[in-house]
């Protein structure tokens, strides 16, 4: 049973996942005003008493996404302004995080820059969940809790006894990623060798392992355009496997993502609701979403409780 200085606020990017965090904790969801002045600047308002409170934000920064970074940002600093004792962001999808370093000449750290604004607001701490590179946690100076999606996923490619299958990693980047599939399921590992051309375009090189004869299973943490998953799709089948299944944490989904997973050879593309699916995707039957509000809420229920957070990573 929590008390009343336990509160869960949310923006406007995945309202349904907050209530549904809510739900689970058997907490209200914090009443606040979050509108527009006409000229598009957002007004944000808390409409009950935080001072001395342990405030949870949750927000996914997800396409509109300076819109809702910005919510965010607004939201924190007037929690910090309310004198609120502690501000947790939560962030189930991290903006940014694609330019996490300088690989080439004259770019910006982008996911730094977002950690710094988070903390500049009032941030006391952060809980996200499947960074695009674990190593973003380093670029805050306040603790940072990073969740994984992937027991959830696990579960429900154990339930579809697949037979035979081989986990594949898209790109070397994501072969943690995959080897915990892989060892949770009892399956070989194999890695796409993919060169990237250009800003979302790649290409698929060469195969590193074996699926001939096997179904496969490709792991990711974001589908953006669908480009590399449907060109890996693509290559597995040429390599001889005989069905093709995905998994990612984060459903992007944008340009013409919806119209390739449609007509890839792809069975059924199984994503969380850490970014809500737009009405086109949503209307398609082979992705199927599942829900990360439980896990997120158990982790809210361990920072507030001060308890040990690791057994959710198993």
């Amino acid at each position: 049973m929590f008390d009343d200085k336990f509160k869960i606020f949310s923006g406007s990017a995945n309202v349904k996942l907050a209530e549904d965090i809510c739900r689970f904790l058997g907490v209200p969801r914090g009443k606040s005003v979050l509108r527009e002045f006409s000229d598009g600047e957002i007004y944000f308002q808390v409409l009950e008493n935080v001072r001395g409170a342990d405030v949870f934000v949750v927000q996914s920064c997800s396409h509109p996404v300076d819109r809702h970074l910005m919510e965010l940002l607004l939201m924190i600093d007037a929690f910090k302004r309310a004198s609120a004792w502690r501000i947790t962001a939560v962030i189930p999808y991290y903006c940014y995080a694609r330019q996490d370093r300088k690989d080439k000449p004259r770019v910006p750290i982008s996911a730094k820059l977002v950690a710094d604004l988070l903390e500049t607001a009032g941030a006391s701490r952060a809980l996200t969940l499947d960074l695009h590179a674990p190593q973003i946690q380093g670029y805050f100076n306040v603790p940072v809790d990073h969740l994984f999606a992937a027991p959830v996923l696990v579960e429900h490619f154990k339930k579809l006894n697949l037979g035979p299958f081989t986990v594949v990693s898209p790109d070397a980047g994501g072969v943690e990623r995959a080897r915990y599939f892989a060892k949770k399921m009892d399956a070989p590992l194999a890695i796409v060798d993919k060169r990237r051309v250009d800003v979302d375009v790649s290409e698929v090189v060469h195969l590193i392992g074996d699926v001939r004869g096997r179904a496969a299973l490709v792991v990711d943490d974001i589908i953006d355009t669908a480009g590399t998953l449907v060109k890996t799709a693509e290559a597995l089948l040429r390599e001889g496997a005989t069905r093709i299944f995905a998994a990612a944490t984060h459903a992007v989904l944008s340009g013409p993502a919806v119209e390739r997973l449609c007509a890839s050879p792809i069975e059924q593309v199984v994503v969380t609701d850490s970014i809500p699916l737009s009405d086109a995707a949503a209307k398609v039957a082979k992705i199927k979403v599942l829900s990360v509000a439980e896990l997120l809420a158990r982790g809210i229920r361990s920072i507030h409780e001060e308890t040990s957070i690791s057994e959710l990573f198993i």
